[in-house]
């Protein structure tokens, strides 16, 4: 039996005890999900060159899960372009399911290997892209079937799993595991499961993000500005790193068409737009690189 699956000794008896109680012992079992994520922080780091490298040679990564991974694909998916400023494009996410696995459950889909496969191809899906298939089971056949035809095609594979051993893994170029145990509720895998694959999301595409310059010393600096507090912070951000006050920074994003890198540039030169584009270009777009020949 998967781990994941196993009946939790902590919550016996949980359904005669007050709410507090209940709480306390689903926080208890909350509190080892970050040790569990600690111990695979290797492997993660390897799924973050597999991340960038794969962005640099102008490849796409797509997630691809059953129900609760699948959802939280598509919610890291749909959350890195405003933050980081790159193309919707770029990252991709797909459940099982199709659009209706988004909002409800829709089980017997994740049992169809070959539509994993076929997913792929629908998207055009290539040997230079990246696949990041999520399942806290590591054998959910939706997943293995897209596996496989990621292999077939020459692609890089990424697994994120919440059980040692699995098909998955095994398929895997680079295989991350989450060993978060047995659920509070037996098999509930949005509970600890979940919560372990969001935080290894979160972590992947930032470490990767920022490996590629889009952050600097912990600014957001691709975030789009497009609405008026994204637009406050943008401002802020910029003239926190140039050190300017907020109208000169608000006078430069503007004038930089809202690019926060090209902001900070055309303040610490002094140059107009183009210029400040031209010396982030010469410095491969990393803002740390175009700030060390600043006066």
């Amino acid at each position: 039996m998967r781990r994941t699956e196993e009946r939790n000794p902590r919550s016996v008896g949980m359904d005669e005890k007050s709410p507090e109680e209940i709480l306390r012992i689903i926080n208890a079992e909350d509190r080892t999900i970050p040790e569990a994520v600690a111990e695979a922080i290797p492997e993660i780091a390897e799924g973050v060159e597999a991340i960038s490298e794969t962005v640099r040679a102008g490849g796409r990564v797509l997630f691809l899960g059953a129900g609760t991974s699948g959802r939280l694909g598509v919610l890291e998916a749909a959350e890195i372009p405003p933050t980081f400023g790159v193309s919707p494009d770029l990252f991709r996410a797909l459940v099982s399911g199709g659009p209706g696995g988004v909002f409800g459950s829709i089980e017997t889909s994740e049992d169809d290997e070959a539509s994993g496969g076929n997913v792929l191809v629908d998207h055009d899906f290539g040997g230079k892209d990246l696949l990041v298939a999520i399942s806290a089971s590591g054998g959910t056949p939706f997943a293995l079937g897209a596996m496989r035809k990621a292999r077939s095609l020459g692609a890089r594979i990424v697994a994120i799993t919440n059980n040692r051993g699995s098909e998955m893994g095994g398929l895997a170029d680079v295989s991350i595991v989450v060993d978060t145990g047995p659920e509070v509720v037996s098999g509930s895998t949005r509970m600890k499961a979940g919560t372990a694959q969001k935080m290894v999301l979160n972590m992947i595409t930032t470490a990767a993000m920022t490996r590629l310059g889009r952050v600097h010393d912990g600014y957001m600096i691709g975030v789009q500005a497009s609405n008026v507090k994204l637009r406050g912070r943008a401002a802020r951000i910029v003239g926190e790193i140039a050190g300017v006050g907020p109208e000169e920074a608000m006078e430069a994003l503007e004038e930089a068409n809202g690019d926060l890198k090209v902001a900070v540039v055309m303040i610490k030169f002094g140059v107009k737009r183009k210029e400040a584009e031209k010396v982030l270009e010469d410095a491969g777009g990393i803002l740390r690189r175009a700030l060390e020949g600043a006066p």
